[in-house]
């Protein structure tokens, strides 16, 4: 790849963060990546194409910092999918890594 291309990872909208990637990035400017913040972040872009709205609440303008502060706080919306799909993203979108769901058993709730 040529190096004018390479670049570091910078980080990706906030509105997929999982709340330990938020409080990483807030402490240390660093986030750690890990499945379970990969779960959660298929969790709010089901949310979102779902219902239209973001997991968490924060003004539509704010910056990236107060935005994290959101996300790490746990100021998340109720999940208003009907039925199991609303189930299995509330449990993708817990604010405990260890309560998600893995992958797997995403993939096997969604087919």
């Amino acid at each position: 790849m040529p190096q004018e291309y390479d670049f570091p990872f910078r980080g990706c909208l906030v509105h997929y963060e999982a709340p330990e990637i938020s409080r990483g990035v807030l402490a240390t400017g660093e986030a750690e990546p890990s499945q379970e913040a990969d779960v959660y972040a298929l969790g709010a872009s089901l949310l979102i194409s779902a219902t239209g709205w973001r997991a968490v609440e924060y003004p539509d303008d704010a910056p990236r910092p107060v935005q994290r502060e959101a996300v790490a706080n746990g100021r998340r919306r109720p999940v208003k999918a009907p039925g199991e799909l609303g189930d299995l993203i509330d449990a993708m979108l817990s604010h405990a890594p260890e309560d998600r769901p893995t992958i797997h058993e995403v993939g096997t709730a969604l087919s």
